[in-house]
C-alpha cells in the first residue's frame, strides 16, 4: 500500500457532526468518511487519474 499524508483540516462543528453521522450510518470512521467523499467527487469531476492513467484530465472549458 501506499505511503498516507497526514494533514490537520479545521471544519465547523455542525460540518463535523453531520459528517462524523454519516460515517456511523456508513459503518465509517470520520476519516474514512472524508477520504471516501473526497475520492468520490475527485472521480466524479475527472481530477483522480484511473489505474490505466498516469495523468488526470485537463480541467473542462
Amino acid at each position: 500500500m501506499a505511503e498516507r499524508k497526514s494533514f490537520l483540516l479545521r471544519l465547523d462543528p455542525a460540518v463535523f457532526d453531520a459528517i462524523q453521522r454519516w460515517a456511523a450510518e456508513d459503518l465509517r470512521s470520520v476519516n474514512g468518511q472524508v477520504e471516501f467523499l473526497l475520492r468520490q467527487e475527485l472521480r466524479r469531476s475527472g481530477r483522480l487519474p484511473s489505474a490505466g492513467r498516469s495523468e488526470p484530465r485537463p480541467p473542462r472549458r
